[in-house]
């Protein structure tokens, strides 16, 4: 049995004003080409990953094609994705000719826009379908902020999406997939998949899967596969600062060879979330208000998530609001993760570890807060490189770029050159920097930091800081909605196909 593996993945932003380019993949998550991909993702916890392991377990032979990822951002160019798309399936085609491939598993995002291509993971599976025909299976993995659309759900035979949020599942989800192709290929199974997309934006606080309300869904959700007839299904809470006409929340269910079956259970699903979706909302919170209530609590560290600073998502990462709270409130032992200003990390790295520099601290966009300009001392400097140790992606290297430690009054700012959000506190130590010594963190995350933060905080609360990704859902653009969006519109009507 010969299984290809590969895929292009992005987590594309329609709300910043820049474009993902070729240079992005090859610098911020790589383009890692044919026989690299089996070292490079060996015991990693990516869905890649878990190909690898279900391969192992299995004994199939992998045909490793091409495997692209960047760091969420603007749109991806058209010509670069048309690039490694084409690079992605000629290799398809070349492996197919040479000897018979007999299905194919794509480690896929599920929120990539392309520009002139609104549904840019449904593009991929459709060209990877052309070139495989339709007789063998086709298996992908999304992650749970996929916008998922008809096109997937009817060019590939099962979406398999992650069941975490922080995503630690990532390889357990592509070893689910390596599982259910080769049941596919053996003629055990026959999976058919049907979607039911639903008319709302879920509110980020309630998406961490190990807490209230989440936990009622994924809970439901594994009830759901236990199922007679059903192979697996998935929830996706969306990505609404992608301005296409899918953005929403999903369910998807994939059956043993009943579409039927698949659709009723999707819709029935796709139902009782909906009949709860108050409880899947909570209103912004902002910074001195959620400060006010985490020293009411008084259980340190309080960590604040400046989730519309998200740079997983796509924002700059420099937005000002907690920073100048910070300070105004005088804080002490005061963190916060990261912050990304290329020319102020050079500044640092100039002046050299224990000398003063003045600063300005953001201010290039509006939408980010006013700059903050503020005499800084220069705590420690790094390249920027260093090995992930948390939950999400152990056992990958990572770099932030050119970086520095630099402390302004109480507050610690780790300044970096790439975005990235912090998944776990590896690179913060590099500075030398214990967060379970800090009174206060902010971290430009949403979730994810949780994984490995949450063992060491006190209290956690999501702040709506000034930032492009507000989670004020009606201030987002919406010219691309085709429908009424709760909880933008409270009337919102939502009906099964």
């Amino acid at each position: 049995m010969r299984i290809a593996i590969g895929g292009i993945l992005h987590e594309s932003s329609t709300c910043v004003d820049s474009q993902t380019t070729l240079h992005e993949f090859e610098y911020d998550r790589g383009i890692v080409r044919g026989e690299k991909l089996l070292s490079h993702f060996k015991d990693t916890n990516v869905c890649l990953g878990g190909f690898l392991a279900g391969a192992e377990r299995h004994g199939f032979e992998l045909v490793p094609l091409l495997r692209a990822s960047a760091f969420p951002g603007g749109p991806v160019r058209r010509a670069d994705y048309e690039s490694l798309k084409g690079e992605l399936v000629q290799c398809l085609v070349d492996a197919d000719r040479e000897s018979r491939v007999d299905g194919v598993l794509l480690d896929l995002h599920g929120a990539m826009v392309v520009e002139g291509i609104e549904d840019g993971d449904g593009d991929v599976v459709a060209a990877v379908r052309a070139a495989l025909g339709p007789d063998r299976p086709l298996i992908f993995t999304q992650d749970l902020h996929g916008n998922h659309t008809q096109l997937r759900v009817d060019q590939g035979d099962a979406l398999i999406g992650y069941d975490t949020f922080p995503h630690v599942d990532m390889a357990e989800r592509g070893e689910e997939a390596a599982d259910l192709i080769v049941r596919a290929v053996n003629g055990e199974v026959q999976p058919v998949s049907a979607i039911c997309r639903l008319p709302l934006y879920w509110c980020t606080p309630c998406q961490v899967t190990a807490h209230p309300p989440m936990d009622d869904v994924i809970r439901e959700l594994h009830a759901i596969e236990g199922r007679d007839g059903i192979l697996s299904a998935t929830v996706a809470t969306g990505f609404p600062w992608a301005d296409v006409p899918d953005a929403g929340s999903s369910v998807t269910v994939v059956a043993d060879g009943d579409r039927e079956l698949a659709q009723r259970t999707a819709d029935e699903f796709g139902s009782w979330i909906w009949e709860q979706r108050q409880r899947w909302y909570t209103p912004p919170v902002s910074v001195r208000a959620a400060l006010r209530e985490g020293e009411q609590r008084g259980d340190y560290p309080i960590i604040l998530a400046d989730h519309s600073d998200n740079t997983g998502g796509g924002s700059p990462g420099d937005s000002t609001e907690v920073l100048q709270t910070f300070l105004d409130e005088n804080l002490e032992r005061a963190l916060l993760l990261y912050f990304v200003q290329s020319d102020v990390a050079q500044q640092a790295h100039d002046a050299g570890v224990g000398e003063e520099i003045d600063v300005v601290l953001g201010g290039r966009y509006p939408a980010q807060g006013p700059a903050v300009q503020a005499t800084a001392r220069v705590l420690a400097l790094t390249d920027g490189r260093f090995a992930y140790d948390g939950p999400m992606f152990a056992g990958l290297q990572g770099s932030m770029g050119m970086s520095a430690a630099i402390q302004i009054d109480g507050v610690t700012v780790l300044v970096v050159t790439a975005r990235e959000q912090p998944f776990d506190m590896a690179f913060a130590r590099t500075l030398g920097i214990d967060c379970a010594a800090m009174k206060y963190i902010s971290v430009k995350s949403a979730a994810h930091f949780r994984a490995a933060f949450e063992p060491i905080a006190g209290w956690i609360c999501n702040v709506d800081a000034a930032g492009i990704h507000t989670h004020d859902f009606a201030a987002l653009p919406g010219a691309r909605r085709i429908r009424e969006i709760f909880p933008i519109n409270q009337d919102a009507e939502f009906e099964t196909v």
